[in-house]
């Protein structure tokens, strides 16, 4: 072997290859203390074009027509028929002629509006999110836990969407409320655990091998090799954005092929669900067989998949000062997420009741979404390619309208001749949201994967889950306080706008991404060589 190939084999960038720990030198103090691992090593095989169709295909399959659309619709359907007219009192419909147009179920000994029903619905599912990616989110980075959960979590997924072949009457709404949690809580947690797989595959593409020795040897200069990885990352997170876009057409024209022939078919919403589901598991099960082994580090002795998650974010957490982009992201996208996740949830509420929970009407405005997301996110990609702009930049494009959608729904406080009252604002609302959302959710998985230091993606992706899914938490339960006591939906609309406002004017002036992710690598380099040291020292000492 030559010495510049034993020196590009050797030598290390980002994507170091050895297992760092922040030991101590006694054995009882590192029980105590948390440690910090890096899930990368010498020996993960290089990405095959089988195993990223694999991975491409599970998100076209896990596309969210069934756990975060369908499942919802249904479980409002049947909680307004089995509701009643606050005006009119107990037995009366809520949707008769002449009703009030306010529909309320017994709920903790009183009434509540349906609407706020299904934001509290949201609201535990998003703290039981909280929940599983504090517990065991980063417990991902050790041996093969993580390839496992991804697969207990998208099973059980299925399985609550399968059962949901059994809401047929309004009286069994408790059951499509349990249903429809069951599986938008796996649904999100799937979301996170897939995203924190996607660096690693960026970081072992043939290319990005090519690009890290290329560097190692000189030949190209750090800007470039920055440059040219943080486009391989995007590469294919717009791509698996796509798929996602691509699955999500497939399913909603699948779902034509019942709805239209049993129209008048009392079931024909629960068979669309079976087969919705069926979708995803035939695209996602590839994954699972065909998924290289990429194992992390075996579990520190005295440590525990159900504690040492904590552990590791507490002492995440404090690497504030050396992460300190990192941690701000994490606190903005916090609070965008919040106010995003909330008002798709919000106008979904006013869209079903618009369309009476119209299964095929839905299906219509989800394929208008559908087609401009997959034209807008190969767009975005294309322009992002062509004139080599940084992924901030891209994601400030949508997060611009990010913040005009609550501003729109927020004008229907005051009139009805906007903002959210008519059927095509739900069109239009559709189409905007396809352009520019879609996209959002590939930069700023980006972003995420660019201030994540290299090797601890499931930590790091673990805390990004808790800004992304769990952090709305807050706004359902803040939002259906307001719509519970004022009977207006509209009313939400400021709060999120002051929310999305907010978290967007931290991203855009208090974010420096280049700086973040040289701090991220020089932070995970620093474990590592602390790691060495200490292995060092144990061994010098014996």
């Amino acid at each position: 072997m030559s010495d510049t190939e034993k020196s590009n084999k050797d030598s290390s960038v980002d994507e170091v290859n050895v297992l760092g720990h922040d030991a101590s030198r006694n054995a009882a103090d590192q029980i105590e203390r948390p440690v910090f691992v890096s899930s990368i090593r010498k020996d993960e095989p290089i990405v095959t074009r089988r195993e990223l169709w694999s991975y491409y295909l599970y998100y076209n399959g896990d596309n969210g027509v069934g756990p975060l659309g369908f499942s919802m619709t249904l479980f409002q359907s049947l909680a307004f028929a089995a509701g009643f007219d606050p005006a009119k009192g107990p037995g009366s419909s809520c949707n008769s002629d002449g009703s009030s147009g306010e529909c309320v179920l017994p709920w903790a000994g009183g009434t509540k509006s349906v609407s706020s029903i299904v934001l509290i619905a949201n609201g535990i599912s998003f703290a039981i999110m909280t929940l599983i990616f504090t517990t065991i989110g980063s417990a991902a980075d050790y041996g093969t836990f993580g390839r496992w959960l991804l697969f207990v979590i998208t099973v059980i997924c299925w399985a609550s969407q399968y059962a949901e072949i059994s809401l047929t009457v309004p009286s069994r709404w408790p059951l499509a409320m349990a249903l429809f949690m069951m599986g938008f809580i796996t649904y999100g947690a799937t979301l996170v655990f897939y995203a924190a797989l996607f660096p690693r595959l960026a970081r072992n593409t043939q290319h990005s091998r090519t690009l890290l020795a290329r560097y190692n040897a000189g030949e190209i200069t750090r800007e470039v090799y920055e440059v040219e990885e943080s486009l391989e990352k995007n590469r294919i997170s717009n791509i698996s954005t796509t798929h996602s876009n691509i699955g999500y057409i497939a399913t909603l024209l699948l779902n034509l092929t019942i709805l239209l022939p049993l129209a008048d078919n009392p079931k024909a919403n629960n068979y669309v669900m079976v087969l919705v589901n069926s979708y995803w598991v035939l695209m996602g099960i590839w994954w699972f067989i065909f998924q290289q082994p990429r194992p992390g580090p075996p579990l520190p002795k005295g440590e525990h998949y159900l504690t040492i998650g904590w552990k590791q974010i507490w002492a995440a957490c404090k690497q504030y000062k050396q992460l300190p982009y990192t941690f701000i992201y994490l606190f903005a996208f916090f609070l965008l997420a919040d106010g995003l996740n909330t008002t798709g949830t919000l106008v979904s509420i006013c869209q079903n009741d618009k369309f009476s929970f119209s299964f095929l009407q839905n299906t219509y405005l989800g394929l208008a979404q559908a087609i401009t997301s997959t034209m807008s996110t190969l767009g975005f990609s294309y322009f992002q390619r062509y004139f080599k702009i940084s992924t901030k930049k891209m994601f400030i494009v949508t997060n611009v309208v990010t913040i005009l959608i609550p501003f729109w729904g927020m004008l229907g406080i005051w009139t009805n001749k906007i903002g959210f009252h008519n059927a095509w604002e739900f069109w239009a609302y559709n189409v905007v949201f396809g352009l520019f959302q879609a996209p959002y959710y590939a930069f700023s998985q980006t972003m995420m994967a660019e201030l994540t230091p290299p090797g601890f993606d499931n930590m790091f992706f673990g805390l990004f889950g808790l800004s992304n899914r769990a952090s709305s938490m807050i706004g359902p339960n803040v939002i259906q306080a307001i719509i519970d006591s004022s009977g207006n939906n509209w009313k939400g609309f400021p709060f999120l706008f002051a929310l999305c406002f907010s978290a967007s004017l931290v991203i855009w002036f208090f974010i420096d991404v280049e700086k973040g992710r040289r701090d991220a690598v020089a932070w995970a380099d620093g474990i590592r060589k602390k790691g060495e040291d200490e292995s060092f020292r144990s061994v010098d000492g014996l």
